[in-house]
């Protein structure tokens, strides 16, 4: 007998893991790339621009993802070399389909992330890509999320579904 939509959807036995962190430390600010970083319950990564103390920043974009699968989609459309840094998200991970995530909880480390929407792009993809880069990006854009649970997150952390 078939599996149902609804076990098609909860069936994701994948792990991801974490390849890439980037700060923004201020506004149209390059991105600083990091090893390692606290994640801040309720807002964010510390560091980043959008993380201003001890206030709680409410909202569905406090952390973005990427696909580090996209990467070579960008380039094929885009024809020429995608660096994470131009694309302006927090976290790129490997391995499993962000997508699949949708509406789900999942753990990067220690940290604990609710998808919460697309990470739709915005003109600054055609600044940084180049011309084609806002319609490259689209599909392609990554995902935004909610920190449910702090903790400190280092490159090669395993991105795992919470069940």
């Amino acid at each position: 007998m078939p599996l149902s939509t609804r076990e098609l959807l909860d069936s994701l036995p994948q792990q991801g893991v974490l390849r890439w962190i980037g700060l923004r430390p201020a506004r149209k600010a390059p991105m600083n790339s990091v090893d390692v970083v606290d994640v801040i319950e309720a807002q964010g990564l510390f560091g980043d621009r959008a993380v201003k103390g001890p206030r709680l920043r409410p909202g569905k974009r406090q952390v973005t993802f990427f696909q580090h699968e996209h990467l070579a989609v960008l380039e094929a459309l885009l024809g020429r070399p995608v660096h994470p840094e131009l694309l302006r998200r927090n976290l790129v991970v490997s391995g499993i389909n962000l997508h699949a995530l949708k509406g789900r909880r999942f753990r990067v480390g220690d940290a604990l992330f609710e998808h919460t929407g697309l990470c739709d792009p915005c003109h600054r993809m055609e600044e940084n890509l180049g011309p084609g880069g806002f319609n490259a990006m689209r599909m392609h854009c990554g995902i935004t999320t909610r920190v449910l649970q702090g903790g400190t997150i280092r490159l090669g952390d395993a991105v795992v579904l919470e069940r």
